[in-house]
């Protein structure tokens, strides 16, 4: 798979950027305003934080950072910026950290180091997760975990008959929307108008044209790989509700009764705060709610090429077919 990603060896010296506690907004802060009266969220914005999406237990109940654990954060992220095996996506960074080791990203073909990653940012919260408030998500559901299960023997006995049998960011298809994995390509942005507001994500240049005007969700029979969104205003802040899932856009079953709710609000100059809260059933047996904030960056979106010259997709099918020939062979 060939993709463009962001190189931040420039940007090494800005790699901790401490964040202020996000959870009380500035009351002297005056959102700026389209020429349409709505709040200003245009503009490019990065998901850089290493805040985990699940609490890590060593936190136990505490919902935000101390000074004295930023002061732990920050040491640790400056001591792996400095062995220069950084290739940490998501919440391996904090991992990292806490265990005093960094586990490669892909030592089967390689793999990334400092170069090609993001400067990450500290952001005060111990979990994305703020509701259930014990930072982690609800239980599986017994259909979900039988469901994983299921696919898991499937792509041991089957790892490559057909493309079909990769998953479907190895294909190039789809990396979801909302994508909401941190430091890779991790850069949305925002372009508004009195109609619409249309929501750019850099991986894999999936944009979503979100109407803010009254107007139905499509027939509940048509079912799109990123759902069909409807958007308005509550105040200062932008909700998105998206619906109408394709039960082909997850591995997960059940995914055409999901429903999604983004919540975007101006917080500060360089800061948005987003709110994500899913009612999936098939997956899990509540619903749960995660907070990121995005920071302003004056960076651009880059181009994300994923299919030109996919060269690694013929060469599993390949692989899988001299696996096939080897074994056949042996049975003669």
């Amino acid at each position: 798979m060939k993709t463009i990603i962001r190189v931040c060896g420039i940007c090494l010296g800005s790699l901790v950027a401490i964040s202020s506690l996000q959870a009380q907004v500035d009351s002297n802060y005056e959102i700026p305003r389209t020429i349409d009266g709505h709040p200003d969220l245009q503009g490019v914005w990065e998901n850089n934080t290493i805040t985990p999406v699940e609490r890590p237990d060593v936190f136990g109940d505490k919902e935000f950072l101390t000074d004295e654990d930023l002061d732990f954060l920050r040491a640790g992220l400056n001591s792996i910026e400095t062995a220069g095996d950084d290739a940490l996506f998501g919440e391996g960074v904090i991992q990292a950290i806490f265990e005093g080791e960094i586990n490669s990203y892909d030592p089967s073909t390689g793999n990334y180091d400092s170069q090609w990653m993001a400067p990450r940012t500290i952001h005060r919260r111990t979990s994305q997760i703020i509701d259930p408030p014990t930072g982690k998500y609800p239980p599986r559901t017994e259909e979900a975990i039988a469901a994983a299960r299921d696919l898991r023997e499937h792509r041991r006995l089957h790892p490559a008959d057909s493309w079909t049998d990769r998953p479907l960011g190895e294909r190039c298809l789809s990396f979801g929307a909302p994508r909401l994995s941190s430091g890779y390509n991790s850069y949305w942005q925002i372009v508004q108008s009195k109609e619409t507001v249309a929501i750019i994500q850099e991986m894999a240049h999936d944009v979503r044209i979100v109407p803010i005007v009254a107007k139905p969700h499509l027939n509940e029979n048509v079912k799109l790989w990123h759902g069909d969104s409807r958007g308005w205003w509550e105040g200062d802040t932008l909700v998105v509700e998206t619906t109408n899932y394709s039960e082909a856009s997850s591995t997960s079953p059940r995914t055409v009764e999901k429903v999604n709710i983004e919540r975007l609000t101006r917080i500060g100059e360089n800061a948005l705060q987003y709110q994500f809260t899913s009612s999936d059933p098939g997956s899990y047996t509540a619903s749960y709610t995660r907070e990121i904030i995005f920071d302003k960056t004056p960076d651009k979106i880059y181009e994300y090429a994923c299919h030109e010259g996919n060269y690694g997709m013929e060469y599993i099918l390949s692989g899988h077919r001299a696996e096939e020939r080897l074994a056949a062979e042996a049975n003669d």
